[in-house]
């Protein structure tokens, strides 16, 4: 049998997309689709790969999973705090397995960015170096889908509310980001290389308000507080403390430039254009009226 392909997290977003581009690359019985949540997992059965039953957790199950696997991508987890440990579970297993290479969906410039979401992945970044597994990271920017709550809130008060001053961000849809994932999983030539994914264009929030108005067509403007304003106006909506702390803190990061570098890596990786902000708007709200 050809060499084995593995997608940890595989029936997420990311990781659903990623098998669906593998599978118009390479033949399904070469894909490994590794869940935690069978019933979930069972859409994936039925695209004839070969799926892998594992918690992240569960060091004895992640083990087992990667048996045979030549190629693994390790979709980064979701739960702060938590997910370090499941990481390190599976970079061990995958270098005790003698996996070939490990592919990972970091954060921009994981190795030098101060912002305070990168430092799990930064963390992560390094035991995979030290795990001495050849490796490829995906650092990905914003996603355009992170932007959807906008959709629906931004028309109904015609004002898009933030901090991020004259921050701009080069997010890209999941599709484009998936794709990417695929060409590096299923093609030569991505050895210990660390490629910074995003959209070819940095957008401003005044070109997210006008992007939400052209999707919902209703007037949408976009109003930049300072942080301390911004906290009290999301204050007054109901959130809570936690949530709030980490709404601006995301703004402050946007606003010195974390998410702004544009860097191409991504249109070459997939051999096209990414999918512009609006037009990303426009296929997600196409999809959710359905």
């Amino acid at each position: 049998m050809s060499d084995l392909i593995a997608v940890t997290g595989a029936t997420g977003t990311l990781g659903t997309l990623v098998i669906d581009q593998l599978l118009a690359r390479v033949p399904a019985e070469r894909v490994v689709a590794i869940a935690r949540d069978p019933a979930k997992a069972a859409a994936l059965a039925e695209k004839s790969v070969q799926v892998r039953i594992a918690d992240h957790d569960d060091r004895e199950a992640v083990d087992a999973a990667l048996v045979g696997i030549d190629i693994a991508l390790l979709i980064s987890g979701n739960e702060f705090g938590k997910r370090m440990i499941q990481h390190e579970n599976v970079i061990r297993a995958a270098s005790q397995a003698g996996v070939s290479r490990l592919v990972y969906t970091s954060a921009p410039h994981a190795d030098t960015s101060p912002t305070f979401i990168v430092t799990e992945h930064k963390a992560t970044e390094q035991l995979i170096r030290e795990s001495g597994l050849t490796y490829t990271m995906l650092r990905m920017n914003s996603y355009h889908e992170n932007y959807v709550p906008y959709l629906t809130s931004a028309p109904t008060t015609g004002v898009l509310i933030g901090s991020v001053h004259d921050g701009r961000v080069a997010s890209a849809d999941h599709l484009d980001y998936a794709e990417a994932a695929a060409v590096v999983l299923s093609t030569e030539g991505h050895d210990n290389v660390a490629y910074e994914l995003a959209g070819d264009t940095a957008w401003s929030y005044p070109d997210l308000a006008a992007a939400i108005a052209q999707v919902s067509g209703k007037h949408v403007i976009y109003q930049d507080m300072s942080s301390a304003e911004h906290a009290e106006a999301l204050r007054s909506t109901g959130l809570d403390e936690e949530t709030i702390s980490f709404l601006v803190q995301l703004d402050a990061d946007v606003s010195a430039g974390v998410s702004a570098d544009a860097t191409g890596d991504l249109g070459r990786l997939i051999g096209r254009p990414t999918v512009p902000l609006v037009d990303g708007l426009h296929a997600i709200a196409a999809r959710s009226s359905r």
